[in-house]
């Protein structure tokens, strides 16, 4: 591709310094992390350090985990 063919979007980001785009890159970095990103990596099952009990997201709001009460005598 050449720079004609570009979006005037991508000529924009090319026309930055690169300090420029570094702080550019900050700030879409810092909007990634408001919106819930996460830095963890994706687990990778081929990994000989994988461990499927330690890859998981952890329990829903912090708790450890359900538990089912019996409501009946027996």
């Amino acid at each position: 591709m050449i720079y004609e063919e570009l979006s005037d979007e991508w000529k924009e980001w090319l026309a930055l310094s690169p300090i420029e785009r570094f702080h550019e890159s900050e700030k879409i970095f810092a909007n990634y992390l408001a919106m819930g990103g996460s830095l963890d990596p994706d687990p990778d099952p081929t990994s000989p350090f994988y461990i499927p009990e330690e890859s998981g997201s952890g329990p829903a709001y912090g708790r450890p985990g359900l538990r089912v009460l019996r409501r009946s005598a027996v």
